[in-house]
């Protein structure tokens, strides 16, 4: 999988791809105007941009283009994540969390749920 490079605006717009696609340009001006608070120009500018670097797909349908996510939401996410990682912590999600917990800012319910998810990760190795 080829690590996805995204800027935050792109971001806003594949957020709202990834939520609901197809979307018209107007949905999307709707959309981003009132998430990011983009004027249309501002919108279409961006799409341009994304549809000549692969990351939507546009269908000219009538009068209109609709857009859908050529990047899944997903391999954006690991992608991201891990150049955060290795960009502040060196790539190592220990230094990450040691930070934060003493900090303080886990809750106890992100405490809980990080035990889960480390649960369900040890069960994996096994298999």
């Amino acid at each position: 999988m080829e690590p996805v490079k995204l800027t935050g605006s792109e971001w806003s717009v594949l957020d709202s791809l990834w939520r609901e696609n197809p979307q018209t340009v107007m949905q999307l001006v709707a959309n981003l105007r009132q998430t990011v608070g983009w004027a249309k120009s501002t919108t279409i500018t961006t799409l341009r941009r994304m549809e000549e670097k692969g990351l939507v797909h546009c269908k000219i349908a009538g009068k209109g283009k609709s857009y859908t996510p050529a990047v899944e939401q997903e391999q954006a996410e690991i992608s991201e994540t891990r150049s955060f990682l290795n960009r502040v912590y060196r790539g190592s999600v220990g230094l990450m969390m040691t930070a934060m917990a003493q900090r303080q800012e886990l809750s106890r319910e992100e405490i809980a749920e990080l035990r889960e998810i480390l649960a369900q990760a040890e069960k994996g190795d096994g298999q």
